[in-house]
This record gives C-alpha cells, sequence and structure tokens, in this order.
C-alpha cells in the first residue's frame, strides 16, 4: 500500500511540475507579446496561450510519467524468470 501512494504522489508531483514547466515557458516574454499593439493589451494571451501552455505543461508531465511508468513494468517483468 505504501508503494502506491508513493507513486501517485509521484505522479501529482510530476503533473504539478510539468503545468509549472508550462507556465514558465509562457511566461518567457509575455510583456512584449501581451502589449504587441499601440492599442493596448491583447487579451488573446491570456485568455488562449496562458491555458494552452498549462495543459500542454501537463499533457508533457503525463507523458513523462507515462513513460517511466513503462519502463518500470518493462524492467520488474525482466526480473521474474
Amino acid at each position: 500500500m505504501g508503494e502506491e501512494r508513493t507513486q501517485a504522489a509521484l505522479g501529482c508531483l510530476t503533473v504539478a511540475a510539468g503545468a509549472g514547466t508550462g507556465l514558465a515557458v509562457w511566461a518567457v516574454g509575455v510583456r512584449e507579446r501581451l502589449w504587441r499593439f499601440e492599442q493596448g493589451p491583447d487579451g488573446k494571451v491570456l485568455y488562449a496561450e496562458l491555458p494552452l501552455a498549462i495543459l500542454g505543461g501537463i499533457a508533457a508531465g503525463l507523458a513523462v510519467w507515462a513513460l517511466a511508468q513503462h519502463v518500470r513494468s518493462r524492467r520488474s517483468a525482466r526480473r521474474v524468470p
């Protein structure tokens, strides 16, 4: 039971790290993208790009987690005679 909790916690941390990475990538150069027009701020940066960046980070985190689980299961399958 302890191993399952550890795996679940690591999965949640991986997804949270992916969301944080997506946010960090989005934040690079946000000032220039937000104020790209002289009339005022471009709202598309906040309501379109931000959620997509965070969802992309979450998707990347889930992909990393799935890959790690696949590698782990293959290694454990090799150990069994």
